[in-house]
């Protein structure tokens, strides 16, 4: 007697409908905060710069979870929606809040198992869990180190890049916002647990590493302390 495999509950038509419900989701979140937004003007407070993040994460999360064995369909799903409330609620809550959007939105859109529905919105609800990564579901793990390797290479120097701008720094203060995403990095290798994760943090370091080199070596006044380049 053969072994019966489970039918994925998210086709690709499906999840592609859930990806635009977020992006639009995020985008009226910012218009309608009007001209006086808490952060309006922050590179990361918009539609795109989270959206951009959001779907890094899915790809990221879905990577490690083929890699570690976690159901890789509640890793995609809760990485979709693991920000969707980024834009409209506190930091300390917008886990909780975006979980509540992807209840209601998988509840009414398809018959996704009762299930599957609540390791989503666990894996949301936990994506912001500061405690040791043993404490919480693969799933959930496989989406909280997802989203510390994607704030570790092109994406977070870019940002930090862009946070220059809206501070008013100039260039020759690159090195430093550089140096952020690097120890950002070493922090984040320390917490992630899978080998995969593990991997993977390694050769973003590297990368950062490289152009954190590089810049200092071009900018011939640009000054870092020696301790942080160690």
């Amino acid at each position: 007697m053969g072994v019966e495999i489970a039918e994925s509950p998210v086709t690709d038509e499906t999840f592609e409908s859930m990806a635009a419900f977020v992006y639009d989701y995020l985008q009226a979140s910012v218009e309608n905060e009007g001209d006086g937004g808490r952060m309006r003007w922050y590179p990361w407070h918009s539609a795109e710069y989270r959206f951009n993040h959001i779907m890094n994460v899915v790809e990221l999360g879905n990577e490690i979870a083929e890699s570690e064995g976690a159901n890789e369909d509640v890793v995609r799903v809760a990485g979709l929606f693991h920000d969707i409330a980024k834009l409209e609620a506190d930091q300390d809550v917008h886990a909780e809040a975006g979980a509540r959007v992807a209840r209601e939105y998988l509840e009414s859109h398809g018959h996704f198992p009762g299930s599957f529905i609540n390791q989503v919105c666990r894996a949301i609800e936990g994506h912001s869990h500061t405690g040791e990564l043993e404490e919480v579901s693969l799933e959930t793990q496989c989406v909280i180190e997802a989203d510390l390797l994607d704030k570790v290479g092109a994406n977070g120097i870019t940002l930090m890049l862009l946070r220059m701008g809206y501070e008013a720094r100039t260039h020759m203060d690159a090195a430093e916002m550089v140096q952020r995403v690097l120890q950002r990095g070493k922090e984040a290798k320390k917490r992630v647990q899978s080998d995969r994760a593990e991997s993977m943090a390694h050769q973003r370091l590297k990368r950062v590493t490289w152009f954190r080199d590089w810049l200092v070596g071009e900018v011939s006044e640009m000054t870092v302390d020696e301790d942080e380049l160690r």
